[in-house]
């Protein structure tokens, strides 16, 4: 559905969507669900029924996606020219290749255009923010050790992406399903999958409640910048809708319903301060 979002309301943007997440899978192949692919569980993200799309976890990579590489501005400026310069090349060296292609390697050439166009339609888009340029954070040096800055630290170049109007539609995964990510700063020595599955031992579902809220707190943090950012007539979080829920509504028992899901904002005029509880079966989506 945020794929539906971003092409309604993302074209005018550099990104119309950005993903990001905290685990690397490749060290986790193999380990999903049973009776469903692993890449539903290694994105939440599809550009169509059968194309996933990637979720970014280096915060150096997502910056220097948004900001472009060097440390200053001018730096930043230089490389979109380069890379403006290099999209050039390309296209005029496929006009000369597109004239001895067959029917199959011109539809497979289109496509790769479409990249190239979207490239291209990001580079202008940034070169024309000079105001972004100019407020642009410090360069992250790549993914920080402790999980809890890594999460914040993702977080903050949202908050960035929505303050300079970089992107309008956002995704994190925060942990992946099937998590085997432990907590030593919580006194949590088992994998977070392993808690999950609480048998309904109350020190177990003790441990489970402070591992969400610990998820929680930096989303928390996240929802005060935005309210506390000006934004027009109100605040960041006047103009933003921010849905925040798991992927199972027990993980003992791996049930797939009813899902919590938290509504979070101003935008569309919804009127908060509401607990709905929906018929058993509802789509999510419905939400």
């Amino acid at each position: 559905i945020d794929q539906i979002v971003a092409r309604e309301i993302g074209q005018d943007t550099t990104f119309p969507s950005i993903e990001v997440a905290t685990e690397d899978f490749s060290g986790l192949l193999g380990a999903c669900d049973p009776g469903y692919s692993c890449a539903y569980m290694n994105t939440l993200n599809w550009a169509s029924p059968t194309t996933p799309l990637p979720m970014e976890i280096n915060p150096r990579v997502l910056f220097e996606r948004m900001f472009g590489g060097g440390s200053t501005a001018e730096e930043r400026l230089a490389r979109m020219n380069t890379n403006r310069s290099i999209l050039d090349f390309v296209v005029s060296d496929i006009k000369d290749l597109e004239s001895g292609l067959g029917s199959g390697d011109r539809r497979r050439l289109n496509e790769y255009l479409e990249h190239v166009r979207e490239i291209e339609r990001r580079i202008q888009q940034a070169m024309t923010q000079t105001k972004v340029q100019a407020d642009a954070p410090p360069e992250p040096v790549g993914v920080p050790d402790s999980f809890e800055e890594h999460v914040a630290l993702m977080f903050d170049l949202l908050a960035v992406a929505y303050q300079a109007d970089l992107t309008r539609v956002f995704t994190f995964m925060v942990a992946r399903e099937v998590s085997q990510r432990t907590y030593p700063n919580l006194g949590l020595t088992e994998p977070h999958h392993a808690i999950s599955h609480h048998g309904g031992r109350p020190e177990q579902m003790v441990k489970h409640t402070k591992l969400n809220v610990f998820h929680l707190t930096p989303f928390a943090r996240f929802i005060g910048r935005l309210r506390s950012t000006p934004d027009g007539d109100g605040s960041l979080l006047d103009h933003s809708l921010i849905a925040y829920g798991p992927g199972m509504s027990d993980g003992n028992g791996h049930t797939g319903g009813p899902i919590p899901m938290a509504l979070i904002g101003g935008a569309g005029d919804i009127r908060g301060n509401r607990h709905i509880k929906t018929p058993q079966g509802t789509p999510m989506a419905n939400v």
